[in-house]
């Protein structure tokens, strides 16, 4: 990939004809030429895996479950009866984990009554955030690449997606670019940090910034901190705790990635009264509630000593630096990441300049599935990072070697004529 000169900001409308979940699909990314939506890019790349026996690098989740205890107080709260309807908030013992968390480690004090909802995973949180704030012709910004339910919820509402780049080798945004694309349209700011694809963290400088813009024009910030404690070597900073940030940010996290217990769907959000508010509102008329059985086991989670979050950060960073010994091998690029499930790399150096094409031929090629970076991306963005793979290292360690292996097999993939 070439580290390009800074470009403005992109926009991308929501005027794509037809009914909302076609906006929906478009904003994500799945229409295809002939205007219909084609599955995700990771249906499809896991297909692949599977039919070929690849190891699957390409989606984030752990091949391991989380703490043993998290299962048993599940088992527990299920034969005891705990399943039925949970309050629309979430439980009173959940809400005040979470507003304890916040205290303890960032100093934030939300109130566990008023200040914090309990959401069917993140992802559950984003959409309600989106839907409650923003309406048809609001801008939201997010940076590029982007997680795909970003675009997907913001074109669902009607709004305007505008983009701010971060471009390799460290994934930073151009101060410069960020101010340009903040405007009195701006009704959202919607901030992934740690950052998933590109596993960027943010400092203080960033955020400050943001702050100041958000301020400047009256705009939300929704941020989206799923990978708080999984970052290595450079502690997380919530955009919440900045200065003049508190009034007006909406913080989401969840239990899937902190945890290891993706599947159960446990998020929440916290913040002032007023936005999560707005935010419940739209929220009970989506899941109203759900996870009655698992809600205890994440609050109890929650408690967990240092310990446990220092040591699932470190375990995480060593799989990390496996992976990367393994991509550096197979003579990619690799930009090693301060945070997250994931590492990306630049195919450039092997001489491909698709790595969409080589993501769908490496499963039955090298027995190894990633996703390419483009498909975070609209299509200036796309271009931009067309020869990016991402890979996810959330995976047991045999595994990571024996990708490690497989990935050699790369090298037999040169397009000829490559040096």
């Amino acid at each position: 990939m070439s580290h390009d000169s800074p470009t403005p900001a992109s926009p991308r409308t929501a005027s794509v004809p037809g009914a909302p979940w076609l906006r929906a699909a478009a904003g994500a990314n799945l229409l295809g030429p002939d205007g219909l939506p084609a599955v995700t890019i990771f249906e499809e790349i896991t297909a692949l895996a599977a039919r070929n026996g690849a190891i699957n690098l390409g989606q984030g989740f752990p091949d391991e479950d989380g703490p043993a205890m998290m299962a048993e107080l599940a088992r527990e709260g299920i034969a005891s009866g705990r399943n039925q309807y949970a309050p629309g908030s979430g439980l009173p013992e959940l809400r005040r984990a979470v507003a304890d968390h916040q205290q303890r480690f960032y100093g934030l004090a939300p109130d566990p009554d008023a200040g914090v909802v309990v959401t069917t995973g993140a992802t559950e949180a984003i959409a309600a955030a989106v839907l409650a704030f923003v309406e048809p012709g609001d801008e939201v910004l997010t940076f590029e690449p982007f997680y795909d339910s970003y675009g997907a919820m913001v074109s669902l509402a009607g709004g305007i997606h505008r983009t701010v780049p971060l471009r390799a080798p460290d994934f930073q945004p151009d101060l410069a670019e960020l101010r340009a694309a903040v405007t009195d349209r701006t009704r959202l700011i919607l901030l992934n940090n740690p950052h998933n694809p590109t596993g960027a963290v943010f400092g203080r400088e960033v955020l400050e910034e943001i702050v100041r813009l958000a301020h400047r024009h009256d705009c939300t910030i929704v941020s989206d901190e799923v990978y708080e404690h999984l970052t290595f070597g450079v502690r997380h900073l919530p955009i919440a705790s900045i200065d003049g940030a508190w009034e007006r940010t909406l913080t989401i996290s969840s239990a899937g990635k902190t945890f290891s217990y993706t599947g159960w769907k446990v998020g929440w959000a916290s913040g002032p009264e007023q936005l999560v508010t707005a935010l419940r509102t739209v929220k009970q008329f989506l899941s109203y509630s759900s996870g009655p059985a698992f809600q205890p086991a994440v609050a109890a989670a929650l408690a967990l000593p240092d310990e446990f979050y220092a040591g699932f950060a470190a375990a995480l960073q060593a799989k990390r630096d496996l992976l990367c010994v393994g991509l550096e091998a197979a003579g990619l690029e690799v930009f090693r990441p301060s945070g997250t499930y994931f590492a990306v790399t630049d195919t450039a150096p092997l001489g491909f300049t698709d790595a969409a094409a080589l993501a769908r031929a490496m499963p039955a090629a090298v027995g190894v599935a990633g996703i390419p970076v483009s498909v975070f991306c609209h299509p200036e963005g796309a271009g931009r990072t067309r020869s990016l793979l991402r890979f996810a290292f959330c995976k047991r360690e045999d595994v990571l070697r024996e990708a490690s292996a497989r990935l050699a097999g790369l090298l037999a993939l040169r397009p000829s004529g490559t040096p």
